[in-house]
């Protein structure tokens, strides 16, 4: 039974998931949806969430150094040095969020990198730290009471003679030595570039071995001295470790790691995604009208020089383009179940099939459209009917059902298709409002189609032999996010902090700063189930060590907040993150605030608020599994039923496969 809540927080929860008794014409006992439905080949590592990531790459036994590589490795392997993905959530504009880059993209760059190998280190208890350098973005990790510096951006890692890795300092030291002995290759400031290649070119690309002694053991330097990255060599990490960044010292600067997102592909009937081992040229950044990373194309076939570095990849490509697809099962009204809300709708046989109980008085549903994949475009395709002076308003939220925004009002009869690609473009998450005016209106078929992108390397491929295919679900839970961008000068590209209704105090500007000796930035979340759950933490950018954060939540409206995490300070910027499970037994909203305290300067540059839920009538059900792929030019398939929670097949290949498509779906 739910607790009893406030008038605030009642008002929150009831605006966004008020549900009203509805009319059916029959009933299922089918859950409405089936949570992280999750299929794997026994060939690719799951790197769908953080603890998934990490039972594939770190075993017991390990030692800091390996554990140190697997990060690197992880890195290196899931995300391809290209043009970065910009989705204008985080800081820069861009995507900081490893888990997110491994599954929906695939590719970014150095500053992103930085920040993945920082996050995924302090998730195995790790200190990491990044690094403005000259020309670069890097970071090191500590271990064994040192500082060991691993790029995955460029891959490289520089192990010193006693077998440790070097760190940024020791890097720098050795290579400020080296100038002093070839001043010719020095300006006092930085290397010279011309001279460096030149150097590096000497004796058949061979002169980079004279270089300095601490960068002579990388393990990842081709015969011509140049890195896996394929975009500089070792000129350019010359360079990088002059000891400065630009025209000042180099100094340590943290790159915002997001945390939160995880791939929880939901299920309800009638639900299908399609993912490609392909794309038809769609990327993200084509939304501002700007072009696609350079391994979309790969005309010189150098991803695939670039994966085999780490043994290499099954996927033809990177960047996949599927489709996520929800045909409502009308007949019988069997999508109702699934429904956030509804007033007033009966479901009949005869058209309209969704029409109102009592004629006469306004109907309407909500549906919620969560995607682990980011979605490129959106179309409705929906058959009418439409009474005397009635009409069907569409209306669609991206801030949680709290504001909502006219798509379009039907008058029509018949068939509509309703594109939405303005709306949904970048979005995760939105919901749709359908409202029924006039007697006689209705609707008899409703289908809503996406294009999506995610990155073809973690899919489950297969390889020639035998294939132990994995299919299971997880818990019955859904989560409900609030992130949005803190700049309010990027309106129209993405949600704003403002969207969310949020009460701010002592915070101004954009990004917001903290103005006076402290700040508080508070945001209500609602879940349209009991909370389980609650996620959150952001990026923030200090002036002074003693600059810092205090993450809050309340239970009550307000009344009292409880401290359950802290962001440490940390010149130019730190990112922090927590958790907590003690939820009050029915919660179904709270309150989050962040309260940052100011002695020099502070500011928010990015936050993320994951609230995990029970989805109400969630639970097991069949998914259908479908693999295509070519063998030597002939094309091949395998459907299989899923029926349990977990289950297991084998698929053979009696030739390299050419992987095609996968897709999951429930009928």
């Amino acid at each position: 039974m739910n607790r009893l809540l406030s008038p605030t927080l009642a008002f929150v929860c009831l605006a966004a998931f008020t549900v009203a008794p509805v009319a059916r014409a029959a009933e299922t006992a089918a859950p409405a949806v089936v949570s992280y439905v999750k299929v794997l080949s026994d060939k690719v590592p799951d790197v769908s969430n953080l603890e998934a990531w990490k039972k594939s790459f770190i075993t017991d036994g390990m030692t800091d150094h390996e554990k140190a590589v697997a990060v690197w490795k992880t890195v290196s392997s899931f995300q391809h040095q290209d043009g970065p993905p910009a989705e204008y959530l985080q800081h820069e504009d861009l995507v900081y969020d490893p888990i997110k880059i491994f599954n929906v993209y695939g590719y970014a760059m150095c500053c992103n990198a930085s920040a993945h190998v920082n996050a995924l280190s302090r998730y195995l208890g790790y200190p990491a730290r990044g690094w403005a350098v000259h020309h670069h973005s890097i970071c090191e990790i500590e271990y064994g009471n040192a500082w060991h510096h691993f790029d995955s951006s460029l891959i490289s890692y520089f192990p010193k003679a006693d077998g440790s890795v070097a760190s940024i300092a020791e890097l720098t030291a050795g290579v400020l030595a080296w100038y002093k002995e070839h001043p010719d290759s020095f300006d006092g400031k930085h290397g010279i570039d011309k001279k460096l290649r030149e150097f590096e070119f000497q004796d058949g690309r061979t002169g980079w071995k004279k270089g300095p002694e601490v960068l002579s053991r990388a393990p990842t330097y081709n015969h011509k001295g140049w890195w896996p990255a394929g975009t500089h060599g070792w000129y350019a990490t010359m360079q990088v470790f002059d000891g400065t960044s630009g025209d000042v010292p180099a100094y340590i600067y943290e790159y915002g790691a997001s945390q939160g997102y995880q791939v929880n592909v939901q299920m309800r009937r009638g639900e299908r995604l399609e993912r490609n081992w392909s794309h038809k040229g769609l990327h993200v950044n084509m939304l501002d009208g700007n072009g696609g990373p350079g391994c979309m194309e790969d005309t010189n076939g150098f991803l695939k020089r670039y994966d085999a570095s780490f043994g290499g990849s099954l996927a033809p490509g990177r960047v996949g383009n599927g489709t996520h697809t929800y045909v409502a099962p009308i007949a019988g009204g069997a999508f109702l179940d699934a429904a956030l809300a509804s007033d007033n709708i009966a479901v009949d046989a005869a058209s309209p099939k969704v029409r109102a109980k009592s004629a006469g008085k306004p109907a309407s549903f909500v549906l919620r459209m969560p995607s682990s994949y980011v979605y490129l475009g959106g179309e409705l395709a929906l058959t009418t009917a439409i009474g005397k002076d009635g009409g069907v308003m569409v209306s669609i939220s991206d801030n949680n059902g709290l504001d909502w925004k006219e798509v379009a009002k039907v008058t029509a009869v018949g068939e509509q298709k309703i594109d939405v690609k303005k709306f949904v473009g970048r979005r995760y998450d939105y919901r749709l409002k359908f409202e029924l005016t006039g007697a006689g209106t209705g609707i008899d078929a409703l289908s809503i189609s996406h294009d999506i992108q995610h990155s073809q390397r973690p899919l489950p491929a297969l390889d020639q032999g035998a294939n132990t295919i994995s299919f299971s679900t997880g818990p019955a839970e859904g989560t409900i996010t609030v992130e949005a961008n803190t700049r309010t000068d990027h309106a129209g590209k993405q949600v704003l902090y403002t969207d969310f209704h949020p009460k701010v105090e002592r915070m101004s500007g954009s990004p917001l700063k903290v103005e006076g000796s402290d700040g508080s930035i508070t945001f209500p979340i609602a879940t349209p189930g009991d909370m389980t759950r609650l996620r959150f933490g952001g990026h923030y950018q200090c002036e002074g060590e003693n600059d810092t954060w205090d993450f809050q939540v309340s239970f009550d409206d307000g009344k009292t907040f409880t401290s359950i995490g802290t962001g440490p300070g940390q010149a130019r910027g730190r990112t922090a993150w927590t958790s907590t499970s003690e939820v009050p037994k029915g919660t179904r909203a709270a309150l989050v605030r962040y309260v940052g305290k100011k002695v020099a300067g502070n500011l928010l540059w990015s936050f993320r608020i994951d609230a995990d839920y029970l989805e109400p009538k969630g639970g097991s059900a069949p998914v259908k599994v479908t693999y295509r792929w070519e063998e030597d030019g002939q094309a091949k398939e395998d459907v299989h039923m899923a029926s349990k929670a977990s289950d297991t097949w084998t698929i053979t290949c009696g030739a390299k496969p050419l992987m095609k498509s996968i897709v999951i779906e429930r009928e």
